[in-house]
């Protein structure tokens, strides 16, 4: 079957490269894509976020199923175009995108399921949200209520860090995404993502893992798209799996039924905080997570095709998920400046070599393919290096070793990625 993948990152190189394993995939197709994935699909030139011309791509090339990887066409309602006209898509409508689409819309959505999460307020002036700020103090967490890249969210130690904040969206530092303003308590504990599958109002989770967000080793300096990854997660009491578990099965019963009914089809990727009263959702995606996903996929013992043939198709009876026993630990390699502003067109070398060491697999995040034929860096998270070890110290190891060998001018990144999980939980106290 033909199947085309929507999107340009890692996440989507994670796909492309899981989805050309399966013996069902004939010819695969990535749009935009990246200079990883023209390694194992053929990059086409489409707006994703053109329902119609999307579709038209579908019908020229007898496309089977779609997959919708970034968050933006989701929010759009282009797989309501696709899923309208008869094609199999992997990834919710518009409704069920308001999950992430809308922080507000969210909060609202939690509210009403009995979802544990942070006490909130929601805002549409500045002035009632400083007022707001200043009753609760610092620390306190400042989110733009819609899509801003990642980037819409502050969680500010004093009162002046919120105060700017929010100023900032009602400023216009995100556009019409921080028109509205939710504020939320800041909880405590460890943060752990829980993807999962969607489909029939059933959710069929996959391996936890957990990223880190800041840009800089001892989870300083400001947030990003995440910096590094790693599943499963060894600080996860099995308590905290069931209950982790157990919300989103709730949160995907809600979506097949009143009064949301979204016929929600897709992955939907709950974010925890590991809080002292037990796990809570900082924040609902949905759509595969990045960079989790270059650490889940690889663990991922069943066929991709299957698996979001089931789920497009509305047959979750049919989802059966296995797993690969080894441990996945992901490093990401940035352009200098990341996540502020960044040059790109550097020439990148020795991604073979990393390669080539046991486990290792390298997908491409921001890289392009210039006049010369040469691989460069083309956005701010520029490569996700990931290894597999039959332990996680092996996988650390490994993913690190990898990233000695791959260099760019500028090459930045962490290097304390999974440091606190092998200290145990006492790190985060």
């Amino acid at each position: 079957m033909n199947i085309l993948v929507l999107g340009s990152g890692g996440r989507e190189h994670a796909i492309a490269w899981s989805l050309a394993q399966s013996p069902r995939c004939d010819q695969l197709f990535v749009a935009p894509g990246n200079g990883g994935t023209a390694q194992v699909a053929q990059n086409v030139s489409l707006d994703m976020m053109d329902g119609a011309a999307v579709l038209g791509f579908v019908r020229d090339h007898d496309i089977e199923l779609v997959v919708i990887g970034p968050e933006a066409p989701l929010v759009a309602g282009v797989a309501d175009a696709l899923r309208g006209a008869g094609v199999a898509v992997f990834g919710p409508g518009a409704q069920g995108a308001q999950l992430e689409g809308s922080k507000a819309y969210s909060k609202e959505f939690m509210e009403r399921v009995g979802i544990p999460t942070a006490a909130y307020a929601r805002f549409d002036a500045c002035e009632p949200a400083l007022e707001h700020v200043r009753e609760q103090g610092a620390p306190i967490v400042i989110k733009a209520d819609g899509l801003a890249a990642g980037k819409g969210v502050v969680v500010a130690e004093t009162l002046e860090q919120a105060e700017e904040a929010v100023r900032a969206c009602f400023d216009g530092a995100f556009g019409a995404a921080g028109s509205t303003v939710v504020v939320e308590e800041c909880m405590t504990g460890p943060e752990c993502s829980l993807l999962c599958f969607v489909s029939g109002g059933k959710s069929f989770p996959m391996a936890p893992a957990q990223d880190h967000k800041r840009a800089f080793d001892g989870d300083k300096g400001p947030n990003t798209g995440g910096m590094g990854v790693y599943s499963p997660v060894p600080i996860v009491t099995d308590d905290e799996m069931a209950a982790m578990v157990s919300i989103m099965d709730d949160a995907a019963a809600a979506t097949a039924a009143a009064p949301f009914d979204s016929d929600y089809r897709g992955v939907l990727y709950g974010g925890f905080m590991l809080t002292p009263e037990g796990p809570k959702v900082v924040e609902f995606n949905v759509r595969f997570g990045d960079p989790e996903t270059q650490v889940v996929l690889p663990r991922l013992a069943s066929d991709l095709v299957d698996i979001m043939m089931a789920v497009a198709e509305g047959r979750p009876g049919d989802l059966a998920l296995d797993w690969r026993p080894e441990w996945a630990v992901s490093v990401v390699l940035a352009s200098a400046g990341y996540p502020g502003s960044y040059e790109k067109g550097k020439v990148i070398l020795g991604i073979e070599e990393a390669e080539a060491l046991e486990g290792v697999t390298v997908f491409h995040a921001g890289t392009a393919v210039n006049a010369d034929g040469e691989l460069v860096t083309n956005g701010g998270r520029v490569l996700n290096v990931v290894a597999l070890g039959d332990t996680f110290e092996q996988a650390r190891e490994r993913a690190y070793e990898a990233c000695d060998l791959i260099n760019f001018e500028g090459k930045q990144f962490r290097t304390d990625i999974g440091g606190k999980a092998l200290q145990g939980r006492s790190a985060w106290e």
